[in-house]
């Protein structure tokens, strides 16, 4: 059948991008569906989306995605908004909401968060209860294809990889390219389908963690500090521990 590279989380990070990318491309892997964030957080948002546009077939929108293409009066986000290019807003309003594929007998589906919203966040702590309601339809993710509920959900939004098995299906959570939490490195997965059975194998990436916060200092990054700390220690911005 195939193998496919999900990339998700990518959030301005250039340095990591173009890193994942290489050793996607080093597999001699040429699918590559994104689960959006491609912009935020990281300096070089328009360049991350010129280089999803040019490799990836599939991208569904994230949370910044959204509230990008908002008006705000927050300094924080209009640093962001500042950086974008009409064409850059014209194509995250294209994005879509989600992506369904059928591969080996089972419906696989693609999501930034939920499949009720961008911006509700499931954890990998969560009771059962919520994580098992990601194998749900809903008006979002109607289509003719999805009228059965999906095998395996893939998700990005948490920057935390995991993947867990229920009753319902398997739930799989890709971590992020540009802003990692668990780990430092930059993360992605694969899915193989190249056998009878789908397979799903968790990859990370080392990059230039250093020359990417010298490249956001450069270019005067909003909240520099907190990002440099996101990036050298997996530590989460609004954490309040």
């Amino acid at each position: 059948m195939t193998k496919i590279a999900i990339i998700s989380d990518v959030h301005g990070n250039m340095t990591a991008l173009e890193e994942v990318l290489r050793d996607i491309h080093s597999r001699d892997i040429d699918r590559i569906f994104c689960l959006g964030d491609l912009i935020g957080k990281g300096p070089q948002g328009s360049e991350c989306i010129e280089l999803i546009k040019s490799n990836c077939e599939e991208v569904v929108r994230g949370n910044w995605d959204v509230f990008i293409q908002l008006p705000t009066k927050d300094p924080f986000i209009q640093w962001f908004q500042d950086q974008l290019t009409k064409q850059d807003y014209h194509y995250l309003s294209t994005l879509k909401f989600h992506h369904d594929l059928e591969m080996n007998g089972q419906l696989i589906r693609f999501i930034h968060a939920s499949p009720r919203s961008e911006f509700e966040r499931i954890l990998h702590i969560d009771s059962h209860t919520k994580r098992t309601s990601m194998f749900e339809n809903s008006e979002k993710t109607n289509s003719e294809i999805s009228s059965r509920k999906p095998d395996i959900v893939f998700y990005g939004d948490i920057h935390t990889t995991f993947l867990h098995t229920f009753k319902e299906g398997i739930l799989c959570n890709v971590g992020s390219v540009g802003n990692s939490l668990d780990l430092t490195s930059a993360s992605y997965v694969i899915l193989d389908g190249t056998h009878s059975n789908n397979a799903i194998q968790f990859v990370r990436v080392e990059y230039d963690r250093e020359a990417e916060l010298k490249k956001a200092k450069e270019l005067g990054l909003a909240q520099y500090e907190k990002y440099y700390n996101e990036l050298m220690y997996g530590k989460y911005r609004n954490s309040r521990k």
